[in-house]
């Protein structure tokens, strides 16, 4: 599977955003998907994942409650509704898919195996 994340851009604190992620490939549907970010400086960091097994979405605390992961299967699509933001969630957002499905694994960097390019998320105070 390939990936291709779009929809970054530059919004106001407070403002809304969503990104985009096209999968190519076959077994799309096999894999999780999820998304993460990186702001200058620091390391890559998980933000959300949803498991394609059960649907299950997982967010990191510093996101729970303001962006919502979801799917498109017939699309081959993974979102992520970005609201409420502020200058601290300015970062390279990334997607990526993921062979595996428990919570466990997913939580795990080494089991994200395929990456798109990144989208720039910058917000403005």
């Amino acid at each position: 599977v390939q990936l291709q994340a779009f929809g970054g851009g530059l919004v106001q604190s407070g403002g809304s955003l969503r990104l985009s992620c096209a999968a190519s490939g076959r077994a799309y549907s096999a894999y999780s998907m999820g998304w993460f970010r990186q702001a200058p400086g620091k390391e890559r960091e998980l933000v959300a994942v949803k498991s394609y097994r059960d649907g299950k979405s997982y967010y990191s605390d510093s996101v729970k409650g303001r962006f919502t992961i979801s799917r498109n299967t017939e699309r081959n699509t993974v979102y992520l509704q970005m609201s409420s933001l502020s200058p601290e969630d300015t970062a390279v957002y990334y997607c990526s898919a993921s062979p595996y499905y428990s919570y466990s694994d997913l939580t795990s960097a080494i089991r994200w195996t395929v990456w798109g390019q990144g989208t720039l998320v910058t917000v403005s105070s």
